[in-house]
């Protein structure tokens, strides 16, 4: 997919510079959230990923926990991740070392 190169836009309409570290390839690959030592699961859609991040629409997303394990379609591991931003449906997160 190509890669998210559009600017930011601020609640004023002033258009500010991208502030992510890497670029974002836009995804529609479906995943789990696993928490509570894998009692706890959600099923989300990642929406865009990079190495470090990615971002995943829920149905709501307020019950999400601020660190799980993402295991995505198609991946043999799943990867450790923690929530950076939240809005009610999505939610924007970083992936760190296990």
């Amino acid at each position: 997919m190509e890669p998210i190169t559009t600017k930011s836009i601020g609640l004023d309409g002033e258009v500010f510079e991208e502030r992510r570290r890497e670029t974002r390839r836009r995804a529609f690959k479906g995943a789990t959230l696993t928490f509570n030592g894998g009692y706890g699961a959600f099923e989300c859609v990642v929406r865009n990923i990079s190495e470090g991040g990615a971002r995943l629409t829920f149905g709501e997303a307020s019950a999400v926990p601020a660190r799980f394990d993402l295991a995505m379609s198609g991946d043999v591991r799943s990867r450790a991740a923690v929530v950076r931003w939240r809005s009610l449906t999505d939610v924007g997160v970083e992936f760190v070392p296990a």
